[in-house]
This record gives C-alpha cells, sequence and structure tokens, in this order.
C-alpha cells in the first residue's frame, strides 16, 4: 500500500478541503449500542472547525427515525435532516422516476410506513389468497419490485416478486451489501436477497443506495454542497469508499470495521486516504 495514503499531510490536505462528513454507522461511528472512543468528541471538532457532518447506513430494515432513538440513547442528538438510509434514497428515485406508480415492497413494517407516508403507493398482493392450484386467476402486476433488507422476508413475498418481475415489473434494489453483520457473524441481507430473486426471473436489480451515484446526488441535493467537497467515511471499501471515490467525492477508510489494510491493496477501489479511527480524525481536525 502506497505509503502516502498515511502520511499526516494527505490527512490534513483531505480535512481541510471536506466540508460535508457523510458517516457510516455500525462499525464507523458505533459497535452494537456503544459510540466508538472518541467518536463523539470527532463530532464535536467537525463542528468547530466550520464544517458539517451527517450520518447514512445501506441498513433499509429501520427507519431514520429509529435510528435517531438509538443515537439518543448513546447520547448523541441529531436532527432528521442529519440521518438517510438507502430506504430515503429509494423513496426519492421512486418520487423522481417512477411518481403515482404502483410498488410491491420487500421490506419491514417500518419501511412500508416510510413508503407510506412519503406518498408511494404500495401494491397489496392477492396471490396468496388464492389456491396455488387456481389456473384461472390473474393478478394485476404491480409496476415496480422493491427489495430492500427484509427480516420479515416470506417466502410468498419472495414467490410473488419473481412472478411479478417475469411479468414485466421493474426490479429496484434499496442496496447490494450481501450479508449485515450481527453479534455472533452475519445475517442475509438485500443483496443475498436479490440474488434469489435475479436466479428465478434472470433480471438483474437496479441498486441505489451505497456506492451508487442516486446516494451521492440525494446528498448533493440535500445539502447543497457540491460533491467534489464531500467525504464519505466508513468501514467498507465497496460500498463506504466506493460511494466517493466511484462518484467525484472523496472516500475515507476507518480501520475499526470490516475492512484492514491487507483489504486495500487487494482492492481495485483505493481510498483516498486511510484513519485508525474517526477519533483519529477529530484529533486532526
Amino acid at each position: 500500500m502506497d505509503s502516502y495514503l498515511q502520511s499526516t499531510e494527505k490527512k490534513k490536505e483531505i480535512l481541510d478541503r471536506t466540508e460535508l462528513f457523510v458517516l457510516d454507522m455500525d462499525g464507523t461511528f458505533y459497535l452494537g449500542d456503544e459510540i466508538l472512543k472518541g467518536a463523539g468528541e470527532a463530532l464535536e471538532a467537525i463542528k468547530k472547525a466550520g464544517k458539517d457532518y451527517m450520518f447514512f447506513t445501506n441498513n433499509s430494515s429501520t427507519s431514520p427515525e429509529l435510528y435517531i432513538r438509538k443515537l439518543e440513547r448513546m447520547d448523541c442528538h441529531i436532527t432528521r435532516d442529519m440521518i438517510m438510509t438507502s430506504g430515503d434514497v429509494m423513496i426519492g428515485y421512486l418520487k423522481k422516476y417512477y411518481d403515482g406508480k404502483e410498488v410491491y415492497l420487500l421490506g419491514t413494517p417500518a419501511l412500508e410506513e416510510s413508503f407510506r407516508d412519503a406518498g408511494i403507493k404500495l401494491f397489496v398482493s392477492e396471490r396468496d389468497k388464492v389456491a396455488a392450484s387456481s389456473n384461472a386467476f390473474c393478478e394485476r402486476v404491480p409496476d415496480v419490485v422493491v427489495a430492500a433488507f427484509d427480516k420479515t422476508l416470506t417466502f410468498e413475498k419472495l414467490s410473488n416478486a419473481c412472478v411479478y418481475i417475469m411479468k414485466g415489473a421493474k426490479f429496484l434494489a434499496t442496496h447490494l451489501d450481501i450479508n449485515c453483520p450481527v453479534q455472533g457473524g452475519f445475517i442475509p441481507d438485500c443483496g443475498a436477497i436479490c440474488a434469489a430473486i435475479e436466479l428465478s426471473s434472470k433480471v438483474k436489480p437496479k441498486f441505489v443506495g451505497k456506492p451508487f451515484e442516486e446516494t451521492v446526488e440525494m446528498i448533493e441535493k440535500a445539502k447543497g454542497i457540491d460533491r467534489k467537497k464531500i467525504a464519505f467515511v466508513g468501514d467498507r471499501i465497496y460500498t463506504d469508499v466506493a460511494t466517493g471515490v466511484n462518484n467525484g467525492a472523496m472516500g475515507i477508510l476507518v480501520l475499526t470495521g470490516e475492512a484492514g489494510l491487507s483489504d486495500v491493496d487487494e482492492s481495485e477501489v483505493k481510498p483516498d486516504v486511510i484513519f485508525d479511527s474517526v477519533s483519529e480524525m477529530g484529533e486532526l481536525l
């Protein structure tokens, strides 16, 4: 790995250039239910330096309001405009390109509520109300199928999604993460759900969360800051860092979560700079 990526001079250069830090959450700012050492002080340092920050997570199984309450329990107090999820990006994408269309959602009740609150018209399936042996039944097909990190996924939901997509519904997905880290291991995330649907339907989904441009576009518009002055900070190279590096913003890797220095050597995506932690960022600010 190029030692220049680790130099203090390079770190300060990136920090000086950044006006908005977009922070990942689990593995970057906190682990489980505890803020990482020095991370809270780093937020204060960002503000003191005349810069801004917000949180962004690909996890679309929980609403921003629930994340706000989780942060409050850790004594970190933010407002709604300071947090965004891949679910928010999907809502914005649907309103821009599929406004008024019917959407079949593979998502949790929390995400369903967010969609309804935003005026997204959710399609309610009737397929599971009819005996599978009925050949006469022909249900309407929704305009769009959206797959998210659905912890309430059932075979009926999965089957419905595949049938609708094969009958012409557009296939969208909130984010590409295959596994979600949990205490003791991993559980299948949105990317794994999409893989099953794609294998059955032979249709690839359109993803909108990190590391895709739709995420950068939405943040840029919401905050009124040019993407060249936005840094995406996180512990994953293929999502957090790639969001910045691949879309005209900056990508900062922290070594408190998934990725290590060996992963940087093996990755095609290279971070603009590497910090040991968000705490180190705060100290240099």
